[in-house]
């Protein structure tokens, strides 16, 4: 397995988040030959301290994607589904809530905007699945090490010196992506001096299903259904903050940490109590200057980073693991040349900059301190809200339509 000599395979890819494996797990079912190397070993349960401590609602073109892979099925038991969405903007310190409006989903016929699930157990059922595809590699704990690209084929090299043949290379290995440095794609990235903090905790007030975004200065704090843990409601948050308050934040011990989390939540699900570890990252927009190389797609945080809004982020990296889908399905012999990865390009780019574009700017609204800002996004919410055809322009987006 491990010799000098190379071996041949339709598609790597480089990274084994959830991207990357459902690439994988996509591919594979439509016939392809694939290896998946990523180096971390997959987290078993929520407190390993690989384990990702976010969750993502799977949005309508996402959940469709996981079907046609035969992957739903065994998400689905473990998905809570966002019904409604309320967005409370808050004011003052402590924060007191201003305005108030829930947008349901029912009005445009739709169960739901999307279905919530934790990244950690996402990603641990996908690698179960991947360990029993046929077609499928999956060398977790082995890293990309460099790569060669020609008209015909990429060169790619493993660090437990394992050599490859493929006809496409997939960056899906993340923010720095190790294989997007390896072919030279640069990338514009924009800060906000934010930092995001992930965390799970329960609550005496039932969510009912509804996934709570409360806006303050520093950022948005949002609170996304999970099912019950120990017999309590309990949610997934995303807490943004300027960066230092967000590093204060994340020395407290559990007890005020829950208590600071309580206020910023304007205590609208009760008190909030910690039962995971926290995870902090930074806040940033990038995009990569192009989504291809010779023989090489980019996918997934390795094209483009947006901030926690939305639901955006992973929905969006889904859409570029369908399209990749798509195409080869289409056209099997075309796989990774010139041609196909530039129909890829141009089916992705103006989705992945528009969606970049508005979460930035969005993110910008309600980070800011400034009265004027903070009175265009009360405004701003109530007329999203109060107009009709606005509203429901605004949600058919947001769940990806």
């Amino acid at each position: 397995m491990h010799s000098m000599a190379r071996r041949e395979t339709d598609i790597f890819i480089s990274g084994g988040g959830i991207a990357g494996l459902v690439a994988a797990l996509s591919f594979a079912s439509s016939g392809f030959q694939v290896v998946l190397a990523d180096p971390t070993p997959p987290a078993l349960d929520m407190t390993d301290s690989t384990s990702d401590l976010r969750s993502t609602a799977f949005l309508q073109p996402a959940r469709a994607l996981l079907e046609n892979a035969g992957l739903w099925d065994g998400l689905a038991c473990h998905a809570t589904p966002l019904e409604t969405l309320r967005v409370i903007d808050l004011d003052g310190d402590p924060p007191v809530q201003k305005t108030e409006r829930a947008f349901y989903a029912s009005e445009l016929n739709q169960p739901a905007f999307g279905w919530n699930l934790p990244n950690w157990l996402t990603r641990k059922h996908l690698i179960e699945a991947a360990t029993k595809a046929s077609g499928l590699e999956l060398r977790l704990g082995t890293a990309f090490e460099k790569i060669l690209t020609r008209e015909g084929e990429a060169l790619v090299k493993l660090d437990d010196g394992t050599r490859l043949s493929a006809r496409l290379a997939i960056a899906a290995d993340g923010r720095n992506s190790p294989l997007r440095q390896a072919v030279g794609i640069p990338v514009e990235t924009a800060r906000y001096g934010q930092k995001a903090l992930a965390f799970a905790v329960s609550h005496p007030v039932a969510h009912g299903n509804v996934s709570t975004e409360l806006y303050l200065e520093g950022g948005a704090f949002v609170l996304v259904p999970l099912p019950d843990h120990d017999g309590q409601p309990a949610s997934a948050v995303v807490w943004m903050q300027n960066g230092p308050e967000a590093a204060r934040l994340s020395k407290l011990d559990n007890i005020a940490f829950g208590a600071a989390a309580s206020v910023r939540s304007a205590c609208v699900l009760g008190e909030l109590t910690p039962i995971s570890p926290r995870r902090v990252w930074p806040v940033v927009t990038q995009c990569a200057d192009s989504l291809i190389g010779e023989r090489v797609a980019l996918i997934a945080e390795a094209a483009h980073v947006m901030p926690p809004i939305g639901a955006q982020g992973l929905n969006t990296s889904l859409a570029d693991v369908q399209s990749l889908v798509e195409l080869a399905q289409i056209s099997p012999g075309m796989l990774g040349n010139a041609e196909f990865l530039t129909a890829y390009e141009k089916s992705r780019h103006t989705d992945i900059r528009a969606r970049a574009k508005v979460i930035d700017a969005y993110n910008r609204i309600c980070k800011s301190n400034a009265p004027p800002v903070q009175a265009l996004r009360r405004t701003g919410l109530q007329l999203v809200h109060d107009i009709l055809p606005l509203r429901q322009a605004i949600m058919r987006a947001g769940m990806g339509q």
